[in-house]
């Protein structure tokens, strides 16, 4: 399970319990931030429960915190600022197994969007931005263990000591209909990720078979038949 998929179900997890879930849905109701003393009044909870489960909530990445004086008065005498809460903007999804269709989406937007300022093919720019982008996680993950990378990324890795297998496809659905220019998309956002890290021992080729994803990373010295 990549880092992705473990910060939402704990996050997600958190609002299991009823009290907290019910105090989740009343600041994010709010279009302005709210205190501890005024979620406790609506709910008619005690403060310090309320304020133990507002911390828990920004602890999980649900609510974000900000200070103000909500009064409007400044300087001294002014008092400190209050605590406030409110809905975090951090996005959270949670796919089993993980699936990464903003990632497909933004891409495949950006070449749209591109190839009609430039004329150029949209295949060929998606080709060139899935490559941008798998050489920067690529350079990001400099060092790391390219199983260990791909795992955090939702492709599910088996090694099995000279190729790896990816046992997910974090763009599945997308697949189905489209399968030359996703496989297409996935081949070349590997293969720069694999030149971003400097994994020279191996390299991503297309071999779909089922229950698997449609690339697979070979040794770079094998030679596929013909």
């Amino acid at each position: 399970m990549d880092r992705a998929q473990q910060f939402g179900i704990a996050a997600l997890a958190a609002l299991g319990e009823p009290a907290r879930s019910r105090l989740y849905e009343y600041v994010v109701n709010r279009r302005e931030s709210v205190g501890r003393d005024e979620v406790a009044a609506a709910l008619g909870i005690a403060r310090t429960t309320a304020a133990f489960h507002l911390d828990r909530l920004v602890e999980e990445g649900l609510l974000d915190v900000e200070f103000a004086r909500r009064s409007g008065r400044v300087g001294p005498g002014a008092g400190r600022p209050a605590k406030l809460y409110r809905r975090a903007a951090r996005q959270i999804d949670v796919t089993l197994p993980a699936r990464r269709y903003e990632l497909a989406g933004r891409l495949l937007a950006d070449a749209v969007d591109e190839s009609d300022r430039t004329g150029e093919s949209p295949r060929v720019v998606l080709s060139r931005r899935a490559a941008e982008l798998g050489r920067r996680i690529g350079e990001d993950s400099a060092g790391e263990q390219t199983v260990e990378v791909l795992a955090d990324h939702g492709f599910e890795p088996i090694d099995d000591g000279s190729t790896i297998r990816l046992g997910n496809c974090p763009f599945h659905a997308l697949v189905d209909g489209h399968t030359d220019l996703v496989c297409g998309m996935n081949l070349d956002l590997l293969t720069a990720l694999l030149e971003g890290m400097g994994d020279r021992t191996r390299r991503a080729c297309l071999d779909p078979a089922p229950g698997f994803c449609c690339v697979r990373l070979v040794p770079s010295d094998r030679i596929d038949p013909a």
